[in-house]
């Protein structure tokens, strides 16, 4: 009987690569993401620095397979990989409308998959997408047209050790067979604190830099705003303020449901979902626990499950908050580029075995 050999490397090119939080996760599995595409020049130095990976700056409505297969070389399995912007699709974006070009991001996904012919395919995205029909048309495509068996569903990241409160959209295609996003059982990773994931930077003052890490910068407070953040408790509201520190428009009567804004996040729970401006303390639920300001961009980017170092901007040059703020809060966590690496993986191994043990059954009824 024959022995059962290593599965195929799997080869990676990640569409809408931003800073490379996807990136990362599956390369921390062993794949190996040879490409990093983005329309954003401000994503090259975190993504090339932290990655051992090429960036191209493109859009993705412009780039050709042609461009894209030379990076997979011969041998092994190709991965197409990727999460097409999601802001027209975010229930922050009350707006969101077809006439937006970002709406028909998706087909170009689909042209490339035409033109690739990967193994295997990836997509994040938030959850609002899977109710849309350009989503439906993705979904077949790749299951009409293509011959995909597809997995898709929605999880919630804090599952996984991602410690905050993210729900994502993933889809999973194969060629090799039927294919499933890992449980957080088997992924095997307990639920993640605010404290637990920040909880060993320094402390630090609103309007300040950490003079050994510049991304452990944070917002300055107006003196009102700090007296707002000192009367916050933690998981509470600006209902919890005296009357004179309540914002006119919270005084409105359209302005009582927006609960989330002026808040201080738990320690003992995940964060709330980091956004493109969690470093503004008005932006949403951002202020730090127990100290009075907003979270600093280096706590931002661990609680999207970035690694401590990861590098965002070139050592000596100037920090851009609202630049990196920007990257971070769209970024895919580290995490869940894991979770969903580990699963393709697995899947491959597993196919793997299958072909192996169809081809040891057959040699045995040969000889039989």
């Amino acid at each position: 009987m024959k022995t059962h050999s290593t599965s195929p490397k799997i080869h990676a090119v990640d569409l809408f690569c931003g800073v490379g939080g996807l990136t990362h996760g599956l390369r921390l599995l062993g794949i190996d993401v040879r490409l990093g595409v983005d329309i954003d020049p401000a994503c090259q130095y975190p993504y090339t620095r932290n990655n051992n990976a090429e960036f191209l700056l493109k859009s993705v409505e412009k780039i050709t397979g042609d461009e894209i297969l030379p990076f997979y070389g011969k041998s092994g399995l190709k991965l197409l990989a990727g999460c097409a912007p999601c802001q027209t699709f975010s229930t922050y974006n009350q707006k969101a409308c077809d006439s937006d070009k970002r709406w028909w991001l998706l087909r170009h996904f689909s042209r490339l998959i035409d033109e690739v012919n990967p193994d295997l395919v990836t997509m994040e995205n938030v959850p609002r997408l899977a109710d849309q029909n350009v989503f439906a048309e993705f979904i077949e495509h790749l299951e009409k047209k293509k011959k995909y068996q597809v997995f898709r569903g929605v999880v919630d990241c804090s599952e996984y050790g991602v410690p905050q409160q993210r729900n994502r959209l993933v889809t999973i295609a194969s060629r090799l067979g039927k294919v499933r996003l890992l449980s957080p059982e088997e992924f095997g990773r307990k639920p993640k604190t605010v404290e637990e994931a920040i909880g060993s930077l320094p402390p630090l003052e609103a309007g300040k830099v950490d003079p050994y890490d510049s991304l452990h910068q944070c917002a300055s407070l107006s003196e009102k705003n700090l007296r707002r953040i000192q009367a916050s408790k933690p998981g509470g509201t600006w209902q919890d303020w005296p009357e004179h520190l309540v914002t006119e428009c919270h005084k409105k009567r359209t302005g009582t449901t927006y609960k989330s804004v002026y808040g201080r996040m738990r320690a003992d729970m995940p964060a709330p979902t980091m956004t493109t401006q969690f470093y503004g303390f008005g932006s949403g639920r951002f202020g730090h626990p127990t100290q009075d300001r907003a979270l600093s961009l280096r706590e931002g980017a661990m609680l999207q499950s970035f690694p401590i170092d990861y590098k965002f901007v070139p050592e000596g040059k100037k920090v851009i908050r609202k630049v990196i703020g920007r990257l971070i809060g769209n970024a895919v966590p580290v995490t869940l580029g894991e979770v969903i690496g580990r699963s393709l993986v697995e899947h491959v191994m597993q196919s793997a075995r299958n072909r192996t043990s169809n081809l040891d059954e057959n040699d045995l009824i040969g000889k039989s």
